[in-house]
């Protein structure tokens, strides 16, 4: 079923680069009545305006998602909307604490208020594994927002608006990431790496794209989605990256860990195992139990966790991964 088919689709944070991902294939493949994109630089909408110039059916909007009278211009007639929008560098905002709550908890919570007022059938937040168990303020306003929009399916009430939080790993490419920045240093020759022990849960930003939209159709609001995608060594991914560099280990960075979970072992209790992912189920009296019942009730004390897994990238496979991005990459700066 193609739920998307015209509809009206908003995404906060439209111009990075899930959003620009996410609208090369929902304009492609979904036929949308009309797509927006909502981000605040104009500059990074004027590149965005370029790339699309042959489709009739985007819109482009400028605001911020701390502004909440925007956001409710924005909204209007909007049937689904992703919520992409965040500060994310944790170094960035360790040092900028007031700046990250302002953006991904003030923000989120205008994104709820406005999507509730303009009586959106459907959003979805875009989290993190650094959400779970957080030791950074980037995971912690990630966790916060996370509860909000669980919590927002209680006082959504006659709007009828369904909120649901999809939670994944690392994306391939996506800015600030590991893939650019090693391949940046492969040609000095030299990889700084921070712990030759340290997981990473992995997954490509179509893969990221494509759970998003199957979580339109099978949300019933409330619900944590965690795909179930393979981890990664992070030494491994320095020797398919630059297999001639030299390794330089340079220990682990303060706000960072060495393994990273997607699930904790205190949501075990409420978590269902489905055949390409795991949901975690709200903790509401509200919540049907029958919503998804071809979930399976994962054990007592389960967790998921990057060094956990029992799926792993090789070498080769990252290789071919890496591959792929480089040359979509190089066709995106030749459009």
């Amino acid at each position: 079923m193609n739920i998307l088919k015209n509809k009206v689709i908003l995404v906060t944070g439209g111009t990075g680069s899930f959003g620009k991902n996410f609208t090369q294939i929902v304009l492609n493949e979904f036929k949308p009545a009309k797509l927006i994109i909502y981000s605040r630089d104009e500059y990074k909408q004027f590149q965005m305006q370029q790339h699309f110039k042959n489709y009739s059916n985007i819109r482009f909007f400028i605001g911020d998602v701390r502004d909440k009278e925007r956001l409710l211009r924005a909204f209007c007639g909007v049937d689904y909307i992703v919520h992409a929008a965040a500060l994310k560098q944790v170094p960035a905002m360790e040092y900028n604490p007031t700046e990250a709550i302002k953006t991904n908890i003030i923000g989120a919570m205008n994104v709820i208020d406005a999507a509730i007022e303009r009586k959106v059938k459907k959003v979805i937040a875009l989290s993190t594994d650094k959400a779970c168990n957080p030791i950074n303020l980037y995971g912690a306003t990630k966790l916060c927002s996370d509860k909000l929009f669980v919590a927002a399916n209680s006082y959504s009430g006659p709007s009828g608006v369904k909120f649901s939080v999809v939670r994944y790993g690392n994306v391939v490419g996506s800015r600030g990431s590991v893939v650019p920045i090693f391949l940046k240093k492969r040609d000095k020759g030299e990889l700084e790496i921070t712990d030759e022990r340290m997981t990473r849960f992995w997954i490509t930003l179509e893969q990221g794209v494509r759970f998003v939209i199957k979580g339109f159709q099978r949300m019933r609001g409330g619900e944590i989605f965690v795909p179930k995608i393979p981890s990664m060594n992070i030494l491994d991914m320095g020797k398919a990256l630059a297999p001639r560099s030299k390794i330089k280990i340079i220990g682990i960075r303060p706000g960072e860990k060495l393994h990273e979970v997607m699930i904790p072992e205190d949501d075990a209790r409420n978590t269902i195992e489905l055949r390409d992912c795991y949901i975690i189920q709200p903790a509401f009296p509200w919540w049907d139990k029958d919503n998804h019942r071809k979930g399976k009730r994962v054990a007592e004390g389960f967790s998921y966790s990057s060094n956990g897994n029992n799926k792993w990238l090789k070498i080769e496979k990252l290789r071919s991964i890496v591959k792929e991005y480089e040359e979509h990459t190089l066709r995106q700066a030749m459009d």
